[in-house]
């Protein structure tokens, strides 16, 4: 009997032959027969090696899909798949896997060294080596000498089925706990403002270890039945290429803003027709309006939302109908999710337009971080996760992200958020990226340029707002979503 939570067997039955996964860097593909039959063999291979429910599973590799494969044998097994940040070092992962105690750690090839101190360091049962290329390796031996697991341990919605650990902007990283009933509810609300639909095909450039790549929309394609085609790397060219490409017919992409500014940098995007394509879904960080205002003159509607690894990842969502009206809004609360504005006392501000810290609470929530209990109690009140986000609804009921809590800074006696003087600076046809950031009176800097930018500045913005001074760099940092790393620039001006 075929248990309704193992979505692979579920479309194993239904469309066999519908094409799954489509690994560009490999080029193998696989229908949902072959992916549950793979899945099924993995499973059992890691129960070869004592894997059970509730023990952890985690991956070191990066964007293939044996990256679904892994996630989905440990959703047969109920085993708990923890995804790593490859970019990350050696002593970084220690205190991970150190955390987390996996019984076995999948590694790629390329990271064979680290996979090794990894193993020895944090006293992992079984290393399980794959090649990228798809190519002879422990890991395809293992899956081809077992026999298919066909009926999926018994789970339920509140059980673990993934860990995901934040980027660690202060202080050790955390592990968010993701349950299959969150990672359903997050694909019940995309389904509508994102036109999730059977046989939808996603082109997944994000990383796969992050909440974006992995949720957004790669497990809601396969929920769906749908494809998806995986990208070992972003790359600007190919992927402006490949949503164009009718033989792959991609109807739905997510990306970063740095993405998007990428390829609209590139040269082939003047000529791109990107009309094939559904949906283009942006989040990870506030959109500068100049880039939007860029897709909409091609006729293409950047869907902003907001979400965070512990809402698995969806909160808010923006239509492509309202993309354009509500410009610069992350769109209105998801169908089977609550949030609310609140002060620094913690009490719902009734008005609109008023900017308080965002909370969150809903079946899309995580019930925690694992074990943290200290990050447990300052991040929660009464189930609503504090997120650390600066927001106000208006009157219509629109989310505008104002900046991370955190980021704002004071400035002539008022709140300043540096997303606002950005979205300035950005209107300036000469600059590539900006990032703004407070920094005491006295550390005012110099630049040849730097006269352009405050005059700019001085004509848009209140005076309050305005930056007292630029800083040009070579190359702004970024994580591995793309996210701007505002505490390195705040590190470096030190």
């Amino acid at each position: 009997m075929v248990r309704a939570y193992d979505w692979i067997a579920y479309h194993a039955g239904e469309s066999p032959d519908r094409l799954a996964q489509i690994d560009l860097y490999s080029g193998r593909r696989y229908t949902y027969r072959q992916m549950h039959e793979r899945t099924g063999r993995l499973a059992a291979a890691l129960s070869k090696l004592g894997v059970q429910h509730g023990d952890r599973v985690a991956l070191l590799a990066n964007n293939s899909t044996d990256c679904m494969d892994a996630e989905f044998a440990c959703m047969k097994l109920g085993a708990v798949y923890v995804p790593l940040n490859w970019r990350l070092t050696v002593p970084e992962l220690t205190y991970i896997l150190g955390d987390c105690g996996p019984r076995v750690l999948i590694h790629e090839d390329a990271f064979a060294d680290a996979a090794q101190a990894l193993g020895d360091a944090c006293r992992i049962d079984h290393l399980l080596e794959l090649n990228a290329d798809g190519a002879e390796s422990a890991f395809e031996a293992a899956i081809a000498a077992a026999e298919p697991m066909e009926q999926i341990t018994g789970v339920t919605h509140d059980d673990l089925w993934t860990i995901m650990y934040t980027s660690g902007t202060t202080g050790h990283p955390k592990g968010a706990m993701i349950t299959f009933g969150m990672t359903f509810w997050n694909v019940v609300n995309l389904t509508n403002p994102h036109r999730l639909f059977p046989g939808m095909v996603n082109l997944c450039v994000l990383p796969l270890f992050h909440t974006g790549g992995l949720n957004c929309y790669a497990n809601p394609a396969l929920h769906m039945g749908g494809t998806n085609v995986v990208m070992r790397s972003f790359d600007p060219g190919r992927t402006l290429a490949l949503l164009q490409d009718q033989d792959y017919g991609v109807t739905h992409f997510l990306a970063v803003p740095a993405n998007y500014l990428f390829m609209s940098q590139h040269p082939d995007f003047a000529a791109a027709d990107l009309t094939r394509l559904h949906v283009c879904g942006v989040g990870g960080a506030p959109t500068p309006v100049e880039l939007i205002k860029i897709y909409a003159a091609k006729g293409k509607a950047l869907q902003q939302g907001f979400g965070m690894t512990e809402t698995s990842p969806l909160v808010t969502a923006l239509t492509a109908e309202m993309a354009e009206l509500k410009i610069g809004s992350s769109g209105r609360c998801a169908m089977h999710t609550e949030l609310r504005i609140v002060a620094e006392d913690g009490q719902t501000l009734p008005e609109p337009d008023t900017v308080g810290e965002l909370w969150v609470k809903g079946p899309n929530v995580t019930p925690g971080y694992w074990n943290r209990d200290d990050a447990n109690a300052s991040s929660f009140t009464d189930g609503w996760l504090h997120t650390g986000d600066a927001a106000y609804v208006d009157a219509d009921g629109y989310v505008f992200i104002v900046d991370r809590w955190k980021d704002m800074y004071i400035s002539g006696g008022e709140n300043v958020y540096p997303a606002e003087v950005e979205n300035v600076i950005y209107q300036l046809p000469a600059v590539g990226e900006v990032a703004v950031i407070g920094v005491p009176d006295e550390r005012c800097g110099a630049s040849l340029d730097e006269e352009t930018v405050l005059k700019h500045c001085r004509e848009r913005l209140a005076r309050f707002k305005q930056p007292h001074s630029v800083r040009f760099v070579a190359e702004i940092p970024h994580n591995a979503t793309g996210k701007i790393l505002k505490r390195e620039l705040r590190e470096a001006d030190a």
